[in-house]
Order: structure tokens, then C-alpha cells, then sequence
């Protein structure tokens, strides 16, 4: 409000306004600078070309803290670690005067943030106010509570306001509101000139100058912080006017008392215009006082911004007290001028008084038009003020009428957006129910159509086998034989026995296996007539099938197995994955299913004599299939035996896998297939050599070890079931051939039951891991392929593996023949089977 005084009377008299006001800040950081900010705004904001300027001082670093909280003088740590310091306080300065910065943005108003580092915060703001010419500073000042006093001059404001240059004004806010006011020397010096100046033109002694200065000084040291305002300021220089008047008037009467009568009426005229100017300061006051007061109670903020006295901005009730003071001072005043007249009636002047009467007359109308001017100028101050004060009235009204309305938007908006997410809430965890029980369900349904068509297949292939036609073998020439091996060349040879050599061979566009037996007579040999004989006549599916013969040469044509024998699986030859527990489950009531189908054969029983893993064949599946029954021999039946049926024979087979009593009398029966079985038991279960086999497994489970001797590659046994799996194994292998069990009625139920087991376990590890099929792999990538194509060789190969491979090769890779060209056609077939399977997987 004082700039806008200031500007207002330059407008009056023409004076040029300022070019730019310079408005400086004091704030803290703590929760009351915000009312600081806001008082300096609005009272400031009204001025044209202001820049604020937030001063904060903070103490010099002269410590680092340490993580244990003790306290490091900074000349005693590296630099590094003393600027990262001291960068992380700047850091913490700038956010705590960020919101403060903000305020002023939002107001729209030029702002500059400065930053002070000193221990003196006195007269580091007051240097900065220098250094600025800041010309209005705004600073906190503490409030006196109840029970909190502190003495005047000891508080910070007051520091400041002391250390502060004289051409600046200082503003105390408490609380946002103005608690006091310390005027610059400008503001001072002009009231003070002003009480000169008419102080001055008075022909008084030297005593009454000296007692004119002595006034204006004690008025000046008053207004350090309750400067009056300009109306009293007026008031008191007219008081120091009329009293030299009084003063030299005596010393005339004493003088001169023959112009008694004239000068009397003189004086009375005096008096009357002393009297008038009285009432009309007194009226124009207490005019003053109402509006203040009027101004105060309806908007107390305003009153600050729109008064024009500096000192009656922050303390309206000091204002009013000061006012209502004037009346009972110029009354005492008016009863001196009284006595004064009375003297003066008694007595007599001569001309010269009566001139300086006319002068001191003339004085003292150029003095009343003055205060007329004055009062017109406070008077329209308060018209525009109580206007402006309307205008804010009526804003704010309309500012809270929308914001109500704003309000009311918003709830209904946070109504809307909490009823939209209680039903997205419900949507999902609806969605979410339906897809949890739609995968529940499709898994289930998955489940059972894989059971349903493993079972249809499963009882297609034993009908086919049971009751379909015999098939007789086909019998090939030994050029063809000679021509499929490539002359029985080293690189297709797959296997050597006892009694022959096994080579790989693709014949009539089909991959066999062809076994050449040693016997140089081989067509009579022993092991040829046996193994083409009951190949021949009987069909199992776990037997291995016989494709044909070549009877000149003694050479016997298989169905090719992919996965070799099981002894090289459960030794994981060529570094081959081990078979999983539940597939070997299965592996060991395939193989019993096969040998009670020899031992339930007509007319005449089968016994193999020479089971062991190497003789029980994996194919692509591994689907196990018994082989080599060169050595198995066919017993006479006797109904009138109740007993087995046993023949002397000579002893065969393979140590460790022989029956104890077959050694030891030469006599043999089915029970002598079911010791060798027991030892395949063992072995699926360890995966160890069958040497002292069977000691190993009992000591383990009577330590209840069995776990430790385990195959740990197999995956997770189930305990209960592999203990009584270990059991029946052990059981199959005792010593006494009466302590063994029946085969068909003992050993093949309980197999059945634990392959069930191992069949639910498949198909829940199949529905989470698909295992894809062999014929989806890739020879060269071991991986499914991509985009499968024939090469010359008759193999599919994924496109690019070949491609690489045929850059630097010219013969097969699976055949390592060489390749009549180079040409890839494209599997089609394959390929959708490859993408359906993809399709069903996801």
C-alpha cells in the first residue's frame, strides 16, 4: 500500500513513477515463511515492475557427518566426499524453497531465489539488501504468546531491522498479519523536513528553534517502527507553528499594550481559525478512524495493502488509539492558545506585531489548504479502497461458488470412478473364475481322450496280434543283403553277439536291423532253425518282429529299433538321456506281458533261457520288445505232470542272469525266465551292472536306504510303489525256484497296477511338458525342425541344418554314404503335423 501512496501522489503532483521495485523475502524454511510469502504478495502484487527476491540464509559447513551421527570438520575429509557434501545440502535447500518458489510462480510474478551462506543472519540480509538495493524487505517476526516474552531488540526481526540500510523499509509479519513496521529514511526525512521547514519560517528565539528540533527529533525516533501518518504529521507541525506564535506574542505584549483593542480582535479571529482548523482535523480524523476500523473488521488482510500510512498497515488498533489521541492534545493545545488570548486582550502591541499576526494569519491558511489537500487525498484513498474491497467481496464469493461447484464434479466424478472400478474388479475376478474352470475342464477332457485313444490303440494292437493271420516272413536273396549293408561295411555295423553281428539297412524302402550268425553252416545251425522258427509262427507285440530271411546264408531281417538296447539306455551309452522312472514302469510289464505270452503258447510252452536288458530292444517310443530267442527251446507238455515241466539241455545263457538251479541240475522251466526277470527288475531300478545285484538292493532296503541305491537320473520314484516294484524284483530272483512267483498270476497283476501309476504320472507330466515326437526331430539339431525337407538319402532334415551340412559334406548323415545329389524337396506333411502339434501344445 505504500507504493501504491507513493504513486498515487506522484500522480497528484507529477511526479515521474518508479521504474522497478525491488521487494525482498526473508523466509526460513519452516511452516510459518508461507505467511510471509503471502502477506508480501498481496501487498506487493498490486505494484507494476516488482521483482521479489527470497533471501535464505544457512549455516557455513564446517562439518561432515559420519554414519556412526558424530561430526567430522570438513578440513579433515577428502574433497570429493566434502563437495559431494555439500552438493547434497545445496540439493536440500533448493527443496525446501521449491514450494515457496512455486507460490510466487503461481502468482505469475518475476521471482529470484537466493541462497546465503553465512553464520550471521543478520547481517548477511542486510549485506544482500545493500548488495540489491532492496528496497521493501518482508521478515518473519516471532509471536508472544501467553507465557513466552522475549525483550525488544533481542528477537531476530529485530536484529535485522536494526542491521538493515536505512533506505529500505522493513515489515514484521506474525502470523500473516503486520506486527510492526521500521520506515526507511526517506519516509522520515520528509516528515521531518516538512516540520522544519514550517518551523523555520517562524520568527522565534533560538530557544524555541532549539525546542522546534528537539520535537522533530523525538517525532523521528518514534517512528523507528509506529511512524504517524501524514495527517498527525501535519497536525504536529501546525502545534510547533502556533506555539512560536505563542511564544513570540508574549514577548510583544511585555513590550507594547497601547494597541490592546485592535490586536484583541486580531486574535480572536486567530482563535476562530485555530478553532475551525481544530474541528475540521478533528472531523477528517476520526473520518479516518471509522474507515480503518470499518475496513479492519470486514476484510482485516485488505486493510494492510490499502491504507496509505506505512505505520498504520500492521496495527489498526494502534491507529485508532493514535487518532482518538489527537483530539485531547489539540484541546490542551486550544486552552493554551485561550489563556494566550486573554493575555494578549489585557495587553497592547504595535504595527510591527499586527504585521507578523497578518503573516503568521497568511501561514497558517497555506497550512489549512494543505490539510484540505491532504484529506481529500486520504479521503478518495478510502473510496477507492472500500471499491476495491466490493470487487475482492464479490470475487471471492464467486471464486467459492465455482469451487463448490468444482467440488461437487469432483465427488461425483470419484463416485462414478469407484463405482466403474467395482464392477471392472468384478468383471475380472468373473473372467478370471471362468477361464480357471474353462483350463480345468479342458484339461480333464484332454486327459481322457489321451487315455481313450492309448487304450484303443493299445487293444487294437494286441486283437491284431491275438487273432489276426499268421504272417509269414519274407525271404530275401543275399544280393539284396549284401547290397543294403553296402557289403556289410563297418559303418552300419550296430551290434555283435555271441552267435552273430548286427548291421543297419534299409530294405524295400523300410529301415531294418539284419543279424549274420558266425556258424560257417549256417543255414543248419542250431540258433538259426530255432530263432526263424518261433519268430516265424508266433507274433506279440513286445516280441520283436521277424521281417524276413535270407535261408542260403543264415541271415535273419528285423524291424529296426531307434533306441538301441536297454542295457546301453540304462547305462546311458553315447551319452544317451536316461529313461524316466514311470517309462520304466511300463518297460517291465511289457516285458512280463511278453514272456507269459511265450510261456501260455501252444501246443508247446516257450522259455527265452537268455533274458537280460542287452536282448530286450527300445524302439522310437520306447516301447520295449523282447529279442535273440535263438537260444529259447520249446518243453513237452504232460497232462499228467502237475508239476512245471522241465528238460535236460545243456546249460546256456548268461552268467548272472541263469537260473541257480539250472546251473546246478541243467534242468530248466518258465520259473528260469522269471529268476532272469527279477534281475531286469533290479537293474530298471538302479541302472547298475547285475553282479551281486540282488545283495545290494536287500541291504539297502533292510537299512531302509533304498533311495540311495536308486537310479537318481529316473526322477522322483514314487517311495511306496519302487519299494514293492524292489520287492517283487527280489522276489523273482530267489535262489529256490518254489520261492518265486507265478509270473502270469502273481507278477503281472502287480505290474498292471503299478503301470497304471506310472500311466497318470506320463500323461500329467505329457500335458505340462509335451515330449514332441522322434519323427519331429531333426538328426542333425536333435530339435524339432523349423521346415523339414528329404534329402537324396530318404531322411528328413530341418532345411537349414542340411543346407550347412551339404556346404561341407557330400554324404549323408545318417548313412554316411555319399549323396547322388543335392536336392531338397520340402515335407509338407510333416510340416502341418509338426504345426499341429505346436498348435495343441499351446
Amino acid at each position: 500500500m505504500e507504493g501504491s501512496e507513493k504513486i498515487e501522489t506522484e500522480r497528484v503532483f507529477g511526479l515521474p513513477p518508479p521504474l522497478s521495485l525491488t521487494v525482498g523475502i526473508a523466509i526460513n524454511g519452516k511452516t510459518k515463511s508461507k505467511y510471509v510469502v503471502k502477506w508480501a504478495l498481496e501487498k506487493f502484487i498490486q505494484e507494476e515492475k516488482v521483482l521479489f527476491k527470497l533471501l535464505h540464509v544457512r549455516p557455513k559447513i564446517t562439518t561432515v557427518p559420519t554414519a556412526m551421527g558424530n561430526l567430522i570438520p570438513i578440513s579433515q575429509v577428502r574433497e570429493d566426499v566434502a563437495a559431494a557434501y555439500k552438493k547434497e545440502m545445496e540439493w536440500q535447500t533448493n527443496q525446501l524453497l521449491l514450494p515457496y518458489k512455486n507460490i510466487c510462480t503461481q502468482t505469475k510474478v518475476q521471482v529470484d531465489v537466493i541462497m546465503i551462506e553465512s553464520d550471521d543472519v543478520a547481517n548477511a540480509i542486510a549485506e544482500e539488501v545493500a548488495k540489491c538495493t532492496i528496497k521493501k524487505l518482508v521478515i518473519g517476526a516471532s509471536s508472544c504468546g501467553m507465557f513466552t516474552r522475549k525483550l525488544k531488540g533481542n528477537d531476530l526481526s529485530s536484529r535485522i531491522s536494526t542491521c538493515t540500510p536505512k533506505f529500505c523499509t522493513v515489515y514484521a509479519i506474525s502470523k500473516g498479519k503486520l506486527k510492526s513496521i521500521r520506515p526507511s529514511d526517506l519516509e522520515t526525512n520528509g516528515s521531518t523536513r516538512d516540520d522544519s521547514s514550517v518551523t523555520s519560517s517562524t520568527n522565534s528565539s533560538s530557544s524555541q528553534t532549539l525546542s522546534s528540533q528537539t520535537d522533530a527529533a523525538s517525532v523521528s525516533s518514534y517512528s523507528q517502527f509506529h511512524s504517524p501518518s501524514l495527517p498527525m504529521q501535519r497536525f504536529q507541525a501546525l502545534s510547533c507553528i502556533n506555539h512560536g506564535l505563542f511564544h513570540s506574542t508574549t514577548n510583544s505584549i511585555e513590550t507594547n499594550h497601547s494597541r490592546h483593542q485592535s490586536l484583541d480582535v486580531d486574535v480572536q479571529a486567530i482563535s476562530t481559525i485555530n478553532q475551525g482548523l481544530l474541528h475540521s482535523r478533528t472531523n477528517s480524523v476520526e473520518t479516518i478512524n471509522s474507515r480503518c476500523q470499518s475496513l479492519d473488521i470486514e476484510e482485516g488482510n485488505y486493510v494492510a495493502s490499502s491504507w496509505p500510512s506505512t505505520s498504520e498497515i500492521g496495527h489498526p488498533i494502534s491507529q485508532s488509539s493514535s487518532c482518538k489521541s489527537l483530539p485531547t492534545d489539540y484541546q490542551s493545545w486550544v486552552s493554551d492558545q485561550a489563556s494566550t488570548s486573554d493575555m494578549l486582550t489585557e495587553c497592547s502591541s504595535s504595527d510591527s506585531q499586527q504585521a507578523n499576526i497578518n503573516f503568521e494569519l497568511e501561514k497558517l491558511r497555506i497550512e489549512l489548504r494543505h490539510v484540505r489537500g491532504i484529506y481529500a487525498m486520504a479521503q478518495n484513498e478510502a473510496i477507492d479502497a472500500s471499491r476495491k474491497l466490493n470487487d475482492l467481496s464479490n470475487r471471492r464469493f464467486e471464486e467459492a461458488t465455482k469451487l463448490k461447484e468444482i467440488h461437487c464434479r469432483e465427488e461425483k466424478v470419484k463416485e462414478l470412478a469407484r463405482q466403474e472400478k467395482e464392477r471392472s474388479k468384478s468383471a475380472t475376478k468373473e473372467a478370471e473364475y471362468t477361464r480357471t474352470c474353462a483350463e480345468r475342464e479342458a484339461s480333464q477332457r484332454q486327459e481322457a481322450e489321451l487315455k481313450a485313444m492309448r487304450d484303443a490303440k493299445e487293444k487294437e494292437r494286441l486283437q491284431n496280434a491275438l487273432v489276426g493271420p499268421v504272417q509269414q516272413y519274407q525271404k530275401f536273396t543275399w544280393e539284396e543283403i549284401v547290397s543294403a549293408t553296402s557289403s556289410f561295411c563297418n559303418d552300419f555295423k550296430i551290434g555283435m553277439g555271441a552267435y552273430g553281428t548286427v548291421y543297419k539297412c534299409s530294405l524295400h524302402h523300410t529301415t531294418a536291423a539284419v543279424k549274420v550268425l558266425h556258424s560257417k553252416d549256417n543255414k543248419n545251425s542250431k540258433q538259426f532253425q530255432q530263432e526263424l522258427e518261433i519268430l516265424s509262427k508266433i507274433h506279440h507285440p513286445h516280441l520283436l518282429i521277424l521281417l524276413g530271411a535270407c535261408y542260403d546264408h543264415g541271415c535273419l531281417v528285423y524291424e529296426y529299433m531307434e533306441n538301441g538296447s536297454l542295457e546301453d539306455r540304462l547305462l546311458r551309452v553315447n551319452n544317451t538321456p536316461p529313461i524316466p522312472w514311470f517309462e520304466r514302469y511300463r518297460i517291465a510289464w511289457e516285458v512280463a506281458s511278453a514272456l507269459v505270452f511265450l510261456h501260455s503258447s501252444k501246443p508247446k510252452p516257450i522259455i527265452h533261457r537268455d533274458m537280460k536288458p542287452a536282448n530286450i530292444l527300445l524302439d522310437r517310443n520306447f516301447v520295449s520288445k523282447i529279442g535273440d530267442v535263438g537260444l529259447s527251446t520249446m518243453l513237452n507238455t504232460d497232462a499228467s505232470s502237475a508239476t512245471s515241466m522241465y528238460k535236460d539241455t545243456a546249460l546256456v545263457g548268461t552268467l548272472c542272469y541263469i537260473d541257480p538251479e539250472y546251473q546246478r541240475s541243467g534242468l530248466v522251466s518258465p520259473k528260469s525266465d522269471v529268476y532272469a526277470f527279477g534281475m531286469v527288475i533290479l537293474q530298471l531300478l538302479t541302472a547298475k551292472p547285475a553282479k551281486a545285484l540282488t545283495h545290494i538292493m536287500e541291504t539297502a532296503i533292510d537299512d531302509d536306504r533304498l533311495l540311495e541305491v536308486l537310479d537318481s537320473e529316473a526322477g522322483n520314484w514314487p517311495l511306496e510303489e519302487t519299494k514293492e516294484l524292489a520287492l517283487l524284483g527280489l522276489s523273482c530272483a530267489e535262489l529256490r525256484r518254489g520261492d518265486r512267483p507265478d509270473l502270469k498270476d502273481e507278477v503281472l497283476p502287480a505290474l498292471e497296477r503299478l503301470k497304471e501309476i506310472a500311466d497318470k504320472a506320463r500323461d500329467t507330466i505329457s500335458c505340462i511338458h509335451p515330449t514332441p515326437p522322434n519323427h519331429f526331430i531333426c538328426p542333425i539339431l536333435k530339435d524339432v525342425m523349423m521346415d523339414p525337407c528329404v534329402a537324396a538319402d530318404g531322411y528328413t532334415y530341418d532345411r537349414k541344418a542340411i543346407e550347412k551340412w551339404l556346404e561341407e559334406n557330400d554324404k549323408s548323415p545318417m548313412t554316411n554314404l555319399p549323396l547322388p545329389n543335392k536336392n531338397l524337396l520340402p515335407n509338407y506333411t510333416l510340416l502341418s503335423a509338426i504345426v499341429e502339434w505346436k498348435s495343441n501344445k499351446q
